[in-house]
């Protein structure tokens, strides 16, 4: 019973069963794949999982893997066959054809959940049978962008924790990971040019615990902070390293870097950036926005052009993030240098000043022939190029006004797929955030808004879920948070409707299987039940809201973007 479900799939007589003799025979453009497999499958199983001599693909006992420009092959998002596949078990063997890599790659993933469940193991905990029954299963995706956000700038995740996730998503076949390297919580990418983003940028001193309460008179404040230091940051050969290790998973990691709100470890490092470069700031150690922004000199532009060219040279991801969301405008609002500005740069309003930096930093994006992407707020102002990608999450209005202005739209509407809200009302979820999100509110996820024409419904490239992190600091945090959510989001990004009807009983079963899976792959996921005593928080204040108190405040702020 596979996760995403398939679109084909076909039951046939007998079993194939690993032994000692089997081998993997594999084409060159499969190289990777195969060498994947076969680590996967000598650690848990302790079989040799040899080569095949001289890469035959035929004969008793073979596991194949092939390219094949195979018309017969399901077509996944405009036509394109580069990620379908068709997996082929008889008693004799087993034989995975892809129209690219990647397609194998994924066919791999469903020969692996076909196996026992301790195949995600890295170590043998029996003997076996390692069995597979006869089966064609063939499927390709419904989205091209299937991924999940991962904010390691509140809370820093080390590099063998991101990899951990990226097998994750990969598992899944997920093929994005959006990495949220810079907030004003902290600057997590060493940039050569200028190295006090990380020597001072990278960690604070404390952290806020929980969310902010209100006082008697209903002012919100931090109730407490833990006074310990948090940092930590990837060099240039720690981003290689990821990049690299997601490739060869076919998982392409997306940067970004925040601008021109959500700055203030930059601000920390590089004063004159800020509006205010005569009032030192520190890293901040609350969450939520700090009204610190960037100015709009031509020299903080420049600053942020030569960050990005280091981080395209990084990143060969076909988008770069350049943030744009939450961007308060008090200081560009009380600031005389900055309204100047504005007027010099013939520009209306503060809306149109953040248009306007965001434009120049996309059109420096494009200028390495990459294209830029950003929050759908770098819609306000109403001056964005067309070329600019957006990432709809203040629920689906974004999505719909760049449809209908031009723009592809990655979709992450909050109340479908923030993966950082609470998923019961229990009250002993841990720190609960807004609204209550559950395994079948992600499962019903779906990117594509309702009224729009055929030909805007295809700028909806695919959508992804966001995991902010302001709570979540550990790994085995971020298991929970995580999944079963993620399990959902893959079915309802790969699968969405293109396989029939969604059948959510029919999805649980299915997941009911599939958490043996997660529980041999080390991932503590949220139980069915509710959070065990260790996974609780008491006395952390959250702060949850109704999903009508939500709406209404997204309605509120997304009024000036509605077409």
């Amino acid at each position: 019973m596979l996760i995403p479900r398939p679109r084909r799939t076909e039951p046939g007589s007998g079993a194939f069963e690993l032994t000692p003799s089997t081998r993997i025979a594999a084409d060159a453009a499969t190289e990777s794949v195969r060498l994947y497999l076969q680590q996967t499958l000598r650690g848990s199983t302790g079989l040799p999982v040899r080569d095949a001599a001289d890469g035959a693909g035929t004969g008793p006992d073979v596991i194949a893997l092939r390219v094949e420009q195979d018309e017969t092959l399901p077509s996944g998002p405009g036509a394109d066959r580069s990620e379908s596949f068709r997996l082929v078990v008889t008693t004799d063997g087993v034989t995975i054809t892809g129209g690219s890599p990647a397609g194998v790659f994924y066919g791999v993933q469903a020969l692996l959940q076909l196996l026992p469940a301790d195949v995600y193991r890295h170590g043998r905990v029996g003997e076996g049978p390692w069995t597979v029954s006869a089966t064609t299963v063939e499927d390709a995706p419904a989205f091209a962008w299937r991924g999940v956000m991962l904010d390691v700038a509140r809370h820093f995740r080390t590099k063998h924790e991101v990899m951990r996730v990226i097998d994750q998503l990969a598992a899944h076949r997920l093929n994005r990971l959006h990495f949220h390297l810079t907030e004003d919580q902290g600057w997590r990418i060493e940039i050569r040019k200028y190295p006090l983003l990380t020597e001072i940028g990278s960690w604070r001193k404390e952290s806020q615990v929980g969310a902010h309460v209100p006082d008697a008179d209903g002012v919100l404040h931090v109730q407490s902070y833990d006074g310990r230091p948090h940092g930590g940051y990837y060099t240039q050969d720690d981003i290689r390293e990821i990049v690299a290790y997601a490739a060869d998973r076919f998982v392409t990691v997306v940067p970004e870097i925040e601008t021109p709100g959500h700055v203030r470890a930059a601000l920390a490092a590089y004063p004159r950036l800020g509006v205010h470069p005569e009032r030192p700031v520190e890293v901040w150690t609350e969450w939520g926005i700090a009204d610190d922004v960037l100015n709009a000199d031509d020299a903080t532009i420049e600053f942020f052009k030569d960050v990005l060219d280091e981080v395209v040279a990084l990143f060969p991801s076909d988008y770069i993030g350049i943030g744009g969301d939450e961007c308060p405008k008090v200081q560009w609002i009380e600031d005389s240098r900055t309204q100047d500005r504005i007027r010099e740069l013939g520009l209306a309003d503060e809306e149109q000043l953040q248009a306007w930096i965001i434009g120049q930093l996309a059109a420096h994006v494009e200028s390495h022939g990459r294209r830029a992407f950003g929050w759908d707020e770098i819609l306000e102002g109403g001056t964005l190029s067309k070329s600019a990608t957006i990432v709809s999450w203040r629920g689906l209005r974004g999505a719909v006004t760049a449809a209908k202005r031009g723009h592809d739209v990655i979709s992450v509407p909050d109340d479908q797929a923030y993966l950082d809200y609470r998923q019961s009302d229990l009250d002993t979820e841990p720190i609960p955030v807004s609204i209550v999100l559950t395994v079948d509110d992600v499962f019903a996820f779906d990117p594509v808004p309702s009224g729009l024409t055929e030909a805007e419904r295809a700028h909806i490239i695919g959508g992804q879920g966001n995991m902010w992190t302001e709570h979540v600091d550990s790994a085995r945090r971020l298991d929970y948070m995580l999944f079963p959510r993620v399990a959902a989001l893959a079915e309802a990004l790969w699968s969405a409707d293109v396989t029939g009807p969604r059948d959510l009983a029919e999805f649980r079963g299915r997941l009911a299987e599939h958490t043996a899976r997660l529980e041999a792959m080390g991932i503590q996921y949220r139980h069915e039940a509710g959070p065990f005593p260790w996974e609780q928080r008491p006395g952390v204040p959250g702060r949850p809201h109704s999903r009508e108190e939500r709406a209404a405040y997204i309605d509120a702020v997304t009024a000036n973007i509605a077409e």
